[in-house]
């Protein structure tokens, strides 16, 4: 699963390079000896992952918005890529309720954008598309939703991501059937948790800046459980299916990417662990009056891509909690940030 060596030398073209998770995947991927083209708009938050990872001069950056047809055609045609993984996106639910429009262009339209490359390319070989957890129809189940589930997401930014799936859907059909068409997957992650990722309205950012500002953690939604897992078990896995299907494209079609059940926990308890391993600080729960939507339950089963690529995750969630504060504490004191990615990354590698 993490033989590394398959991506020297390849050509990637990679959508939201400059977001957490893109900036993680991009010191993987030039550190392994990709040629990286990155397309994204700027990094969306100050401080970011991004300006500290130690990837200038090794990647091409091109800053653009994806809904912006022509550059992005332009950047992705001088990338000549052979594996295109799209991440970009607007990510936040409570940042779609105040800006739907754009949260659907970026989603989908973006997607199309993408995909519109994909489909007048001669070199593409493996398209990988990231979407989310949240494209599911949420019935609030105690058990995992499954691929063939239906994909019906409540708020525009679940929604917008569910119909960036259909647009996936149907280009695979439409387009890419040909024994020479690019092999087309997406790839459904939940909340991911690491070092470095300083986005608003999410957990464990919020933990973050409170540790560092010496500030209570505000929990509004202590009983929402969700499916957290360490930034590296996505990322990992969507490499792992990049790859598989640009050697054998059957295995290419839709994957949930989320963790063990032991590691879908409530909101309170993962603060409440993130509170013990600090030290100093401490947990209040304040509910909002007249917040937007939220899903209380979530989780997925990942039956599939445990059995067709033999993935599991490796590090659950008292250890991924752990590496943000081994992270964070590396940042606070103004250490060498690309020397504990590296670490971080070669320490998960090792555990296979």
């Amino acid at each position: 699963m993490t033989d590394l060596s398959f991506w020297n030398g390849k050509r990637v073209f990679l959508t939201g390079h400059t977001g957490f998770k893109g900036s993680w995947m991009s010191r993987i991927l030039v550190t392994h000896g990709a040629v990286l083209t990155g397309y994204s708009l700027e990094a969306p938050t100050e401080p970011n992952l991004f300006s500290m990872a130690g990837l200038e001069g090794k990647m091409t950056s091109v800053i653009g918005d994806i809904r912006d047809m022509d550059k992005l055609k332009e950047a992705f045609d001088k990338a000549d890529p052979e594996i295109v993984i799209h991440m970009a996106a607007q990510p936040l639910v409570r940042d779609s309720y105040k800006d739907p429009r754009y949260t659907y262009e970026t989603n989908v339209m973006g997607t199309v954008n993408i995909l519109e490359c994909v489909r007048n390319s001669k070199s593409v070989k493996s398209f990988l598309n990231v979407t989310t957890d949240k494209v599911y129809k949420n019935n609030e189940w105690a058990w995992g939703y499954r691929e063939n589930e239906p994909l019906d997401g409540f708020d525009p930014y679940s929604n917008s991501k569910s119909c960036s799936e259909l647009v996936t859907h149907s280009y695979k059909s439409s387009f890419f059937q040909t024994e020479s068409a690019p092999a087309i997957s997406t790839a459904r992650a939940g909340n991911v948790i690491g070092g470095g990722d300083f986005a608003t309205d999410r957990i464990i950012p919020d933990c973050v800046r409170a540790a560092l500002n010496g500030e209570d953690i505000i929990v509004r939604n202590p009983y929402s459980t969700r499916p957290y897992q360490h930034v590296f078990e996505p990322v990992f896995a969507y490499l792992m299916i990049a790859s598989a299907q640009y050697e054998d494209a059957s295995v290419q079609g839709w994957y949930n990417v989320g963790p063990d059940d032991c590691d879908c926990v409530c909101t309170g308890d993962i603060v409440d662990m993130f509170v013990s391993k600090w030290g100093g600080i401490r947990r209040v729960d304040k509910t909002e009056a007249n917040a937007p939507h939220e899903a209380n339950f979530l989780k997925l089963d990942s039956s599939k891509v445990k059995g067709t690529f033999g993935w599991s995750p490796r590090w659950h969630i008292d250890e991924a909690i752990a590496r943000v504060i081994e992270w964070t504490k590396v940042y606070k004191e103004g250490g060498d940030i690309p020397a504990v990615m590296d670490k971080q990354i070669s320490d998960y590698i090792s555990k296979g």
